[in-house]
C-alpha cells in the first residue's frame, strides 16, 4: 500500500466533520483509481485507527469524511488537528442482500422487478438500511415498508418508484 499521509484541521460542514485532502495526495488516488469523479473508494487510518470510507467531491472540493468510527467523537474535535494516511481501495465493496429481504423482494414479479430497475444507489441503499438494523422486529418492520415501497403504495427516504 503506497501510503500517503497528511495533517489537516477538522473541520465541519452541517453536521458532518471533514478534512480537505491535499492536491497531490488527489492525483496519486486519481491516478491508482483511473478516474477523477466522485465517489471514489479508499482506506487509510486516522490517527492511527483504520477505516474504510468513500471520497466525495462535494460544491467543488473533495472531502474525506470523518465519522464516529474514523474518529472518536469527531463532532465534538472541530478545529483539531489529525494525522490522516488515505490510498485508493481497489477492494470490491458489495454490499450482501439480507436473506429475509432478498426473500420478500423475488416472492413477488411486482416488486422483483422493480427493485431490479432502481438506480444501483436506491438498491444499495434499501440493502444497506435493512443491514444496519439491530433487531428482528426492526428488520421485520422495515422489509414490509420496502416492500410496500417497490409496490409503489409508499415512498421510502421520500423516494418514490417511478
Amino acid at each position: 500500500m503506497d501510503n500517503k499521509k497528511f495533517s489537516a484541521k477538522l473541520d465541519l460542514i452541517g453536521i458532518n466533520p471533514f478534512v480537505y485532502v491535499p492536491e497531490n495526495i488527489l492525483a496519486k488516488i486519481f491516478e491508482v483509481s483511473g478516474k477523477n469523479k466522485s465517489p471514489i473508494s479508499v482506506k487509510g487510518k486516522v490517527n492511527g485507527v483504520g477505516f474504510t470510507q468513500t471520497l466525495v467531491k462535494y460544491s467543488g472540493e473533495w472531502r474525506l469524511y470523518i465519522n464516529l468510527k474514523m474518529l472518536e467523537n469527531s463532532p465534538k474535535r472541530i478545529g483539531e488537528i489529525i494525522e490522516v494516511e488515505i490510498v485508493f481501495d481497489e477492494s470490491e465493496r458489495l454490499d450482501l442482500i439480507h436473506p429475509k429481504l432478498e426473500k420478500a423482494i423475488y416472492d413477488n414479479p411486482i416488486t422483483s422487478k422493480n427493485f431490479e430497475n432502481l438506480n444501483p444507489s436506491h438498491k444499495k441503499e434499501l440493502i444497506r438500511y435493512i443491514n444496519n438494523l439491530k433487531t428482528e422486529k426492526s428488520i421485520d418492520n422495515n422489509i414490509t415498508k420496502i416492500i410496500r415501497h417497490l409496490n409503489g403504495e409508499i415512498t421510502f427516504f421520500g423516494r418514490k418508484i417511478k
